[in-house]
């Protein structure tokens, strides 16, 4: 296990570092000139140049890149080339709405992907499993800014049950008002990846009724729900988790556009804001958090197999 870790450990930093090349070579590559628009449009072609030495914009390539990864390394993603302020502090202040936005949404998918799965797999082919099975499809169609906007109109507007944009300036030391600020953006996300999920959980849940231990288990006494909770749930479960890892990414970047939509200061709409301003520095340190989110989600989920099921162990 200790070796098959440090792999896995030694492979995530290889990610990380093939996509921060990847990130910073891509952003460079992008139209427009960041020191122009600090300058202004009436700049002269010796203030540009001014503005573009004073940010180390002049140097190559490769002497930019060192000393940026070299500063992440050491805990300092930059400086912000806009305002000055440092990134990794807008980062951590920012992810205070991001992260806890993404792990509601998580939260909520999962409490309505299993039961939900299991619950149509069980009905199949009476009429609430075909209801729930043609809602979930539905549902996962359906795009997540219009379903945002529709659970406004119905929580927000005819309700007024929870707020329709914004987050309290004092943020979680208001935990009450953070937490309603942030509800209905998670709900959104996590009924669109709930759905998806659903339906991978229905037909794992299905492909178990058919085992021989589901089978067997029922020959013992046990109702055909009861071995497939007690005996086929766990099984399931890497598959579930498998599936939740690659929808982590499609969690992001639901997050991306419903700060946007619900006016939330996360790291996604701050994120937008500066891509149209050019901040390189903060965009790149931006997507690497994001992108080292994700593959670190990975590396959890590949642990957890390890952890879990005792066959990949043994062939070990």
């Amino acid at each position: 296990m200790i070796r098959y870790t440090l792999t896995r450990l030694a492979l995530l930093v290889v990610g990380l570092f093939v996509a921060s090349v990847l990130i910073f070579v891509t952003l460079r590559v992008l139209p427009g000139d960041v020191a122009q628009l600090i300058a202004g449009t009436d700049s002269t072609p010796a203030q540009i140049d001014a503005i573009r030495t004073g940010l180390g914009l002049d140097r190559p390539l490769p002497a930019q890149y060192l000393a940026w990864i070299g500063g992440v390394l050491h805990g300092d993603f930059g400086t912000s080339l806009i305002t000055g302020s440092p990134v990794l502090d807008q980062l951590t202040q920012k992810a205070q709405v991001t992260v806890p936005l993404g792990l509601m949404a998580m939260t909520i998918a999962l409490v309505i992907a299993v039961p939900l799965g299991v619950i149509s797999a069980l009905l199949r082919g009476r009429s609430g499993g075909t209801a729930l099975n043609v809602s979930s499809q539905a549902v996962a169609a359906v795009p997540v800014v219009w379903a945002g906007m529709m659970l406004v109109v119905v929580f927000a507007v005819w309700l007024g049950w929870l707020p329709a944009q914004g987050f309290p300036r004092a943020g979680w030391q208001q935990p009450g008002l953070a937490l309603r600020a942030l509800l209905l953006p998670a709900l959104t996300i996590g009924l669109v990846e709930g759905a998806m999920l659903l339906r991978f959980v229905r037909s794992a849940t299905l492909q178990a009724v058919g085992q021989d231990y589901v089978r067997t288990a029922a020959a013992k006494g046990l109702t055909r729900t009861q071995a497939v909770v007690r005996h086929g749930l766990p099984n399931m479960a890497l598959s579930v988790i498998t599936v939740l890892g690659l929808q982590v990414a499609g969690i992001i970047v639901g997050s991306v556009v419903i700060e946007q939509l619900f006016s939330l200061p996360g790291i996604g709409r701050m994120l937008v804001a500066d891509v149209g301003n050019r901040d390189l520095v903060k965009v790149q340190g931006e997507l690497l958090v994001l992108t080292g989110f994700v593959l670190i989600v990975g590396f959890v989920v590949d642990l957890a197999h390890r952890a879990i099921d005792p066959r990949q162990r043994e062939a070990a």
